[in-house]
């Protein structure tokens, strides 16, 4: 039976320098995946696409229902969870909520994988 030659551990130290940027935080590694999240489905984009597209930058929870061919209750769970991060901003006006974009935020979305 051949044994197996002892090898010597690796001496090249480059192959395991330390990156020169820190890693990304728990914290913040928690909201950018709320964010990525919130994207990742097609109804909740729909509605980013709609409240952006308004003639003034907001709509009425009252006007996205039929778009969307979905009920109250299931928008107004897609909107909150927009809003929890951070992409919309909800105002309440009379029995109406309204919403509207947060101001930068489709910009810094767009640069959390950048950011890595």
């Amino acid at each position: 039976m051949t044994s197996l030659p002892i090898l010597d551990p690796a001496t090249d130290e480059s192959c395991c320098a330390p990156a020169g940027m820190p890693a990304l935080s728990a914290e913040d590694a928690q909201q950018r995946a709320l964010v990525f999240k919130a994207l990742a489905d097609p109804n909740r984009l729909r509605l980013l696409s709609i409240v952006k597209a308004g003639d003034s930058g907001e709509a009425c929870v009252c006007d996205l229902t039929e778009p969307l061919d979905l009920g109250q209750p299931t928008v107004s769970h897609h909107l909150k969870i927009l809003v929890e991060a951070g992409l919309l901003h909800r105002e309440k006006r009379g029995t109406w909520a309204y919403y509207s974009l947060v101001p930068g935020a489709l910009e810094q979305a767009a640069g959390l994988l950048a950011t890595l």
